[in-house]
C-alpha cells in the first residue's frame, strides 16, 4: 500500500453513524433521538456518544424538555474536536486551508504559482504554509485527521499521481500524494480539482445534492454530484467538460464558428480579446499567470464599468457557458448549477445576470423542472477547501464497506 492511502478511522460503523447524525443535526440531538434515528439500541447509542464525548468529538450543549420526564441533554458536534487540511493546487495560485470538524475555514494562505518553480519547491511551500497557518491557529497537530490535495486533471486517482495536466508545466507523473505524505507526515488524499469542489458543496451546503458545479479558473471543468453522491468516473477523472463545443461565433471571437467550450472562456484568450480590443493594457509580450489574473480583473472591472467592447465580450463569455450547461443538465437531469473558481467571482455579478436566462430560453434544454443557479457556499477557496472536506468525508461518513471489519462498538 503507498504512502498516504490510509486516514485514521474515527471509530467503528456504529460510531461514525452516530456521529453522522449528530453533525447534520444543525440545532443538536439528544441520545434518544439519536436512537431513533439510526435505529440502534439505547444502550449502544449511550455507549457510542460517551465515547465521542471522551474523543472530543462532540459535546452537551444544553437541555431540551422532551414531554413527560427530566429535559434531555442535547449533544453536537465539537467543531474544533478535530480539522483537516486542504490543498489546491492551480497552475495560477496555490491555496492551503485549515478545516474544523464543521467543514468551517479556521485559516487560509495563498501565493501565486511561479512558472519557473519546480516540483520540490512547490511541495516545500506548500508544507511551509501548512506550518504556518497551524501555528497561527494555534491546535494540537495531533487532532489534524489529514490533508487533501486538488489538483487539475488528469489524474492517477489509485497511485496518488498528477499526470501532466495541460496548464501545470512541469507536473509530468508527480506522486505527490506521496511526496506530500512524507513532507508533512500524514495521510494525504488526491483528487481532482472540479471534483473536490463538488465535495466542497455537498459537505458544506443545505440544499439539494443533485447539482453540477462550473469550475471556472486558469481552465473549466465541472463537478457532479448525484442522489447525495458526487462521481468521479472509472479513473476518477470525471469533468472535463472543456471539449464540449459551443458557438463560439461573436465579433471578438478570433475564430468564427463552434469551438471548445475550454478555448472560448479560458482566461489567457479571454485576456487576449480584450486586449485587441483595447479594454486593457499588457505590460510586456508575454503573459505569465500573475499577469493574465491582473488583466483579466482589469477587464472584468471595465465591463462593470459598462464599457461597450468588454460587455461584448462577457455576453458571448455568457452565451458559450450557458450552451454548455444545457448539454450537462440534459445529460445528468440536475436541478441545481453552482458556480465557483478564482476567474468566476471577477465576473459574477454579469454572467449571473445572464448565464440563468440563456439556459431557461435554449431551445434544446429538455429537463422540464425549473433550475436554480448560485454561487459556491464556501467561495473562492471552493477546491481547497473541498480537498480538506474530502478529509472529513472520509472519516465521518458512514460506509456499508466499514461493516467488513469487525468493531466492537458498544
Amino acid at each position: 500500500m503507498r504512502a498516504g492511502t490510509n486516514l485514521p478511522a474515527i471509530g467503528g460503523y456504529n460510531q461514525v453513524v452516530i456521529l453522522d447524525v449528530i453533525r447534520r443535526a444543525t440545532d443538536g440531538i439528544s441520545r434518544v433521538e439519536v436512537a431513533e434515528r439510526t435505529g440502534l439500541s439505547a444502550q449502544t447509542a449511550t455507549n457510542v456518544c460517551r465515547r465521542l464525548l471522551l474523543d472530543g468529538l462532540i459535546h452537551e450543549t444544553g437541555t431540551r424538555s422532551g414531554g413527560v420526564g427530566k429535559p434531555r441533554r442535547i449533544l453536537e458536534l465539537k467543531a474544533d474536536g478535530r480539522f483537516a487540511i486542504g490543498i489546491h493546487l492551480d497552475p495560477s495560485v496555490l491555496t492551503v486551508v485549515l478545516l474544523d470538524l464543521s467543514g468551517a475555514v479556521v485559516s487560509h494562505k495563498s501565493f501565486p504559482t511561479l512558472a519557473d518553480t519546480s516540483v520540490d519547491e512547490i511541495v516545500d511551500r506548500i508544507a511551509s504554509a501548512i506550518d504556518e497557518i497551524v501555528a497561527a491557529s494555534a491546535i494540537d497537530p495531533g487532532r489534524i485527521l489529514g490533508a487533501g490535495v486538488a489538483a487539475p486533471g488528469p489524474i492517477d486517482l489509485a497511485s496518488g499521481i498528477v499526470l501532466n495536466p495541460p496548464l501545470l508545466v512541469g507536473w509530468d507523473r508527480v506522486p505527490v500524494r506521496e511526496m506530500l505524505s512524507t513532507r508533512l507526515k500524514m495521510p494525504v488524499l488526491l483528487e481532482k480539482d472540479v471534483t473536490a469542489a463538488a465535495v466542497a458543496e455537498s459537505w458544506t451546503g443545505t440544499k439539494g445534492n443533485n447539482f453540477a458545479f462550473f469550475y471556472y479558473g486558469t481552465g473549466v471543468g465541472a463537478g457532479f454530484s448525484l442522489q447525495n453522491d458526487v462521481l468521479r468516473g472509472s479513473s476518477g477523472n470525471a469533468g472535463e467538460v472543456g471539449n464540449l463545443v459551443v458557438g463560439g461565433g461573436g465579433p471578438s471571437h478570433p475564430v468564427p464558428g463552434r469551438w471548445r467550450l475550454g478555448d472560448a472562456v479560458l482566461p489567457r484568450n479571454v485576456v487576449g480579446r480584450a486586449l485587441a480590443g483595447g479594454v486593457v493594457q499588457a505590460s510586456g509580450d508575454w503573459l505569465d499567470s500573475a499577469e493574465v489574473q491582473r488583466a483579466f480583473d482589469d477587464f472584468a472591472a471595465r465591463a462593470r464599468e459598462g464599457d461597450p467592447t468588454a460587455l461584448v465580450i462577457v455576453d458571448e463569455i455568457a452565451s458559450d457557458i450557458a450552451e454548455g450547461l444545457v448539454s450537462i443538465i440534459d445529460v445528468l437531469d440536475v436541478d441545481r448549477i453552482v458556480f465557483g473558481g478564482p476567474f468566476w467571482y471577477p465576473l459574477a455579478p454579469l454572467l449571473l445576470e445572464r448565464v440563468p436566462a440563456l439556459v431557461s430560453r435554449s431551445r434544446f434544454l429538455v429537463p422540464p423542472h425549473p433550475i436554480s443557479f448560485e454561487e459556491a457556499t464556501v467561495g473562492q477557496d471552493v477546491a481547497a477547501t473541498g480537498a480538506a472536506c474530502l478529509v472529513l468525508d472520509h472519516a465521518l461518513t458512514p460506509r456499508p464497506s466499514t461493516l467488513l471489519i469487525s468493531h466492537s462498538d458498544d
